[in-house]
């Protein structure tokens, strides 16, 4: 179990659309449009877990053609996501919009994330530890996601709040920004990588 939780914390402490936009509406919106934006993304991660232990998931994705559209789909936004952050120049730019996404456009993002999937995946097919009592293996792992991944996106959040509160030079920002497009551009590295 402990290694379940060591591949837990590490699969979801890497950066992806959800962190990163977290990050970016405590940033432009601050704590409580935040805080409404991370319940959605709450939710959203733990439908998309029902999706993959119920088969669902796996059911839609069996298809080569769906699963092809989905993968070149999300592939393009997170290098869309990626060249945004790059070429904000001198701004911290995780996500610039006119209004804040809140919850709705957290699970949104969510249900469209391929990141979600990847990470469902992987920890409930794999790190199997109750292997004769699996609907308690599916409610422990419910539990120990969540118990990780509500302390890496208020920490995420957090970041977005402080860095919007800091006054950080010109130089700073823009290498913040290009560490974080180099961020999602291993992510994009990864994901292609998996599907060769």
């Amino acid at each position: 179990m402990l290694t379940f939780a060591a591949a837990v914390f590490f699969l979801l402490v890497t950066p992806g659309p959800g962190v990163l936009s977290l990050a970016g509406v405590g940033s432009g919106f601050g704590a409580l449009q935040g805080r409404r934006y991370l319940w959605g993304l709450c939710t959203g991660s733990n439908l998309v877990m029902l999706a993959v232990v119920s088969g669902l998931a796996a059911l839609v994705l069996a298809d080569p053609r769906i699963r092809l559209m989905l993968f070149a789909a999300s592939t393009a936004y997170l290098l869309y996501l990626a060249a945004r952050i790059a070429f904000a120049g001198a701004r911290i730019a995780f996500i610039e919009r006119a209004e804040a996404p809140g919850f709705w456009g957290g699970i949104t993002l969510q249900l469209i994330n391929p990141k979600a999937y990847a990470v469902g995946t992987a920890v409930f097919t794999g790190f199997n530890f109750l292997p004769d009592n699996a609907l308690a293996e599916v409610v422990i792992k419910f539990v120990i996601l969540n118990v990780i991944w509500l302390p890496i996106h208020f920490g995420w959040l957090w970041a977005g709040i402080t860095l919007r509160a800091m006054a950080l030079s010109p130089g700073t920002q823009r290498a913040v920004n290009i560490a974080m497009a180099l961020a999602m551009l291993t992510v994009v590295s990864l994901a292609v990588w998996a599907q060769l």
